[in-house]
């Protein structure tokens, strides 16, 4: 019958195909637009890369450029008043409601994407075909010949399926609640469960913390959904990785400390700061829980947070708990103490390389004679670190 469109397929095949279409949307964004485009984590075949813009432009009608360039100034400008769509600044329910709107708002500045947007296709298909929406006209003209009228719904879900789960979720709740691995200068979360739906994007604050990487995940539970499309592309000889994040090397038997070893750690100094909190802070913490009263053990909560949280998305709250936890446990002042001094190491990287070796080495002595045995074994692995190639022979 007619208002059964030309393939005849039941709710459930229908089903089925919009979930299957709508995940090669998902792909598209996150191995093109994404890792490819706005950070060069990837390059492309040709071929892979026409499919991807002819792709989205049948399903989303945004620009590569638009998308690319607002992007990009997202990580430049993240959690400001320049920020494009940051819900630590407009608030989550603008940002989850109106996601679509804030990209048109963005899109519109030319001298941003002038500025954000280099080095994204400008071919003649871009100029005549793919810079304009009409795209998704021919979108719905197929799945209403497909499905009859219910290739309108088919056709619904998808405009709806990067302005939802991409502009909304990402962008909102992943700057809004979820888990950290790592403590970056803004409010990035991961919000897993929903890789098979947000194709690895949902971790986010990884991502935020390296992201050049072409990987999303980092964890051994985490999984990126993306990077495995990746793999299956490069296995086909469709994609080439140029970049997973930092590449360093743990030295066996390795315990002097050389400019090597400050590079590498200064390389890898996020993870060494998501170690220091769990392997200084965390088993201090609960030494100190241990031995504590009833009011200590309140003012204890969420001791680690407080004392590792970037200050940049410190709230007044979280500042004033902080605070009168290191005036009350001298040791929680200590390891804090320390770990401001270490992050204060980061901040020698443009300059003099010597100073930037005693700065390292005199902090490393200083948490060796703290007497804190987790202190003085988590210098003896920093020790270990080098640079891949140059290690060996350190």
């Amino acid at each position: 019958m007619w208002y059964e469109g030309l393939l005849g397929w039941n709710v459930w095949q229908i089903l089925l195909y919009t979930l299957i279409l709508t995940h090669v949307t998902i792909v598209s964004v996150t191995v093109f637009l994404h890792r490819s485009s706005a950070h060069r984590a990837l390059e492309l075949h040709p071929v892979l890369q026409h499919f991807f813009r002819f792709w989205l432009w049948l399903t989303t009608g945004m620009v590569t450029k638009e998308w690319t360039a607002i992007h990009r100034k997202h990580h430049a400008t993240c959690e400001t008043e320049d920020d494009p769509h940051s819900p630590q600044i407009l608030g989550l329910r603008k940002v989850m409601l109106e996601g679509a709107e804030l990209y048109r708002t963005a899109s519109a500045d030319k001298e941003m994407l002038e500025k954000f947007g280099k080095g994204t296709p400008d071919d003649w298909l871009e100029r005549h075909v793919y810079g304009h929406v009409y795209g998704v006209s021919l979108m719905l003209i197929v799945n209403l010949a497909l499905f009859g009228p219910l290739g309108a719904a088919v056709w619904a879900v998808q405009m709806m399926w990067i302005p939802v789960l991409a502009a909304g979720v990402i962008n909102g709740v992943g700057h809004y609640a979820g888990y950290r691995n790592f403590e970056v200068p803004d409010a990035s979360t991961n919000i897993v469960p929903w890789g098979i739906l947000i194709g690895g994007e949902e971790l986010h604050n990884n991502h935020h913390t390296y992201p050049n990487s072409a990987k999303l995940s980092v964890k051994p539970w985490e999984f990126d959904v993306g990077w495995m499309w990746i793999r299956l592309f490069a296995a086909l000889g469709l994609v080439k990785v140029v970049s997973t994040g930092p590449v360093v090397e743990r030295v066996p038997h390795k315990s002097h400390i050389d400019i090597d070893t400050v590079w590498a750690v200064l390389n890898d100094r996020f993870q060494v700061m998501s170690r220091y909190a769990e392997e200084v802070v965390a088993p201090l913490v609960e030494q100190e829980r241990l031995r504590a009263d009833a009011a200590t053990k309140r003012l204890l909560k969420r001791a680690k947070n407080l004392l590792c949280r970037d200050e940049s998305v410190m709230d007044a709250k979280g500042v004033a708990r902080r605070e009168q936890l290191l005036a009350e446990l001298p040791l929680m002042h200590q390891i804090y103490d320390l770990r401001v001094k270490l992050q204060g190491v980061w901040k020698k990287r443009g300059g003099n390389r010597e100073e930037l070796l005693a700065a390292f080495i005199e902090w490393c002595h200083e948490a060796e004679e703290s007497g804190i045995q987790v202190l003085r074994d988590f210098v003896e692995e920093l020790k270990s670190y080098g640079i891949p190639g140059r290690a060996a022979t350190a």
